[in-house]
């Protein structure tokens, strides 16, 4: 592969399937704005078409290159993304999830790329499974991968990844834009979320008609999009809960949703770590989460939430009703939640980290 030159900036592409919102795709826009513009030079390629953060990242001074390719694996990108990659005189590609590594690997081995990074954000991979042998093949041609959590770990050592080309960067959010609120007294829970069948929207359903039984006065407001919307609202009609349950839709800011709030919810049956939930947490609230992936290592069962297993709507529902009806209780654990993003979660260390470890290669 070609050597870097020490001597311009370090030319990183990121290259990730789409840029529609999203965690991930959020993270991407703060790799934008948070960058050292003297040292890097970053450019951004959506595997798709432009979604509603290309703008964002066009606005902090960085390209946005699409190349809308269908679903599926698509062989003649592979020579396309080379030939970008070589005309930009890339010195990193880093990927940014299993479709964009499969492509963006070998095309970086054919255009000489010095490195390959790739971001583990979450996995769900099924171990055996095609798409896990073809990740793991296309790995051969990276130097590093990075996990958001221990958990994440885990799931990449179990589908075949070398532990000793794995290190964590746990994500992070920009605190400053993030005041600290509090649960509000008698506030609606919320979840923000992707609508997606890993999300698990049903079960905290299921989990609010067993609360409507006792306390109707509970509220529900879930923010998001996604391919189960339409599944999930008829869902909630089945359910009798059209009085309880508030479909939100996509939303530009999250922080007005999250001001109305009592306590956030993530009922995900696997989760890398949630920039919602570090989000929700940053303004003081309180968490009801799932103990999968990454969460454990950010709330800090009976300090800054409660955890629950997975796919159980009554132990979810009891866990919402506890901190619903505990007021002081709950204006702790949003102050200790709100300290612990502070002190761990914050978006400059993560870029910082990552910076370092492009420095590194």
């Amino acid at each position: 592969m070609r050597k870097s030159n020490s001597q311009h900036p370090i030319r990183i592409v990121h290259l990730t399937h789409g840029l529609g919102i999203g965690g991930l795709e959020k993270l991407l826009v703060e790799f934008a704005r948070n960058a050292d513009r003297d040292r890097f030079e970053l450019k951004f390629v959506s595997f798709s078409g432009r979604g509603a953060l290309a703008d964002d990242i066009e606005a902090l001074g960085w390209p946005v290159i699409t190349m809308d390719q269908p679903e599926g694996l698509r062989p003649g990108a592979v020579w396309r993304l080379a030939t970008l990659l070589r005309s930009w005189k890339t010195d990193i590609l880093h990927t940014h999830d299993p479709k964009t590594l499969i492509h963006g690997a070998p095309a970086a081995r054919l255009a000489r790329v010095a490195h390959v990074v790739h971001t583990c954000h979450g996995n769900i991979l099924a171990p055996l499974s095609r798409a896990a042998r073809l990740f793991k093949m296309a790995f051969w041609f990276a130097d590093t991968m990075v996990c958001v959590s221990d958990g994440t770990v885990r799931q990449m050592v179990e589908i075949g990844i070398n532990i000793r080309k794995i290190q964590i960067i746990l994500n992070g959010i920009d605190t400053t834009r993030f005041g600290i609120i509090g649960p509000k007294l008698g506030g609606c829970g919320v979840t923000v979320a992707r609508l997606s069948p890993e999300k698990d929207i049903g079960s905290l359903l299921r989990a609010m008609a067993i609360i409507r039984e006792t306390c109707p006065s509970f509220k529900l407001e879930i923010a998001g999009d996604g391919i189960c919307m339409a599944e999930l609202q008829a869902m909630a009609s089945e359910l009798g809960l059209d009085d309880q349950v508030r479909f939100l839709g996509q939303i530009s800011d999250v922080r007005v949703v999250l001001e109305r709030a009592s306590l956030f919810i993530l009922p995900s049956l696997t989760e890398g770590v949630s920039l919602t939930l570090l989000e929700a947490m940053a303004c003081g609230l309180p968490v009801v989460a799932t103990r999968v992936g990454g969460t454990p290592e950010v709330v800090v069962e009976g300090e800054t939430g409660l955890l629950v297993s997975p796919g159980l709507p009554a132990e979810l529902a009891q866990a919402m009703l506890n901190l619903f009806h505990d007021t002081e209780r709950s204006k702790q654990m949003g102050f200790k939640a709100r300290k612990r993003i502070e002190d761990i979660f914050d978006i400059r260390r993560m870029v910082a980290k990552y910076e370092e470890m492009y420095g590194t290669l």
